[in-house]
């Protein structure tokens, strides 16, 4: 009796995670399963009625996609704008955060409308952000009084630049939060010791404070390139489809293969591709804060 109660109590934690477990299974689980087996099948518009019944192709998708098909491309574009923007954000959150810290008058508005670019949906973001980059817009009128060239923001060279404003001038605010709540955890003690000691803000902000950072910083850094590699609705948005080659995402590139080509197979292939993609840095942060 009492070894049947032990063994209830130990397996007490296993009960309390199962239904997350079974809702996991069915969101992420069942879903990737479905789209792994599409991958495997030649299916379009004619075999969809029957999609279990579909041609067996086995791996011709995934070597259509790589040899045949726009998707190295994209990768390299859904990268490099990540990156990017990834980078731009990363001085731009943390220097908000350290203003917005200290005490003022104000200090809530002020913390409030930093976010309202990352609270707003993308699909206003997207429409605004178009009508600014327009020919003849706002932001030809800008760069007309700078005394350079205006050109095409939203086709050409220039879209690529484009979107990586948009998507940072989105995304900034997440590291700005995320550094602000770490700002948060810093002990009071640490800044009364560097006042002590006379330390300057620079040798206070390098040597103290950003040790506290680097666990938010490094979400906030993962968290943002992950969502830029992702991002469908804003490229969407922007530049329309077809896209221009020159901001032709992943995720856009899978849209169109999928409900303008029909060809739901290959796009089901270059999905998996997309989660690659997103799961190595996934993995290294996992790894570097000693989850895995």
């Amino acid at each position: 009796m009492r070894r049947a109660r032990r063994v209830a109590e130990r397996q007490r934690p296993l009960w309390m995670l199962a239904p997350g477990g079974v809702l996991l299974v069915l969101v992420v689980g069942v879903p990737l399963a479905v789209a792994g087996q599409i991958s495997l099948l030649d299916l379009d518009q004619y075999t969809f009625r029957q999609w279990l019944d579909a041609p067996f192709v086995g791996l011709d998708n995934y070597v259509e996609a790589v040899r045949d098909s726009s998707l190295p491309h994209a990768i390299w574009v859904s990268t490099a704008y990540a990156v990017i923007v990834t980078l731009v954000t990363l001085p731009v959150g943390v220097a908000a955060a350290l203003a917005a810290h200290d005490r003022f008058t104000g200090r809530g508005l002020v913390r409030s409308v930093l976010l309202v670019p990352y609270v707003l949906p993308a699909f206003v973001v997207g429409t605004v952000w178009r009508v600014i980059l327009q020919p003849d817009g706002v932001a030809d009128a800008a760069v007309g009084r700078a005394g350079l060239d205006a050109g095409l923001w939203l086709n050409g060279p220039r879209s690529f630049w484009a979107l990586v404003i948009v998507q940072a001038w989105t995304a900034w605010p997440l590291l700005y939060l995320l550094t602000l709540a770490g700002l948060q955890t810093v002990d009071p003690e640490v800044h009364e010791a560097a006042a002590i000691d006379g330390a300057g803000w620079w040798v206070k902000l390098r040597r103290l404070i950003f040790p506290y950072l680097r666990g938010p910083v490094a979400l906030g850094l993962v968290i943002t390139f992950l969502h830029s590699v992702n991002n469908f609705t804003l490229p969407y948005v922007l530049f329309g489809v077809p896209s221009p080659r020159d901001v032709e995402v992943l995720p856009v590139l899978t849209y169109v293969e999928s409900f303008q080509n029909f060809r739901f197979g290959l796009s089901a292939a270059m999905a998996v591709f997309s989660l690659g993609v997103v799961a190595v840095p996934l993995l290294g942060y996992l790894r570097a804060v000693r989850l895995t």
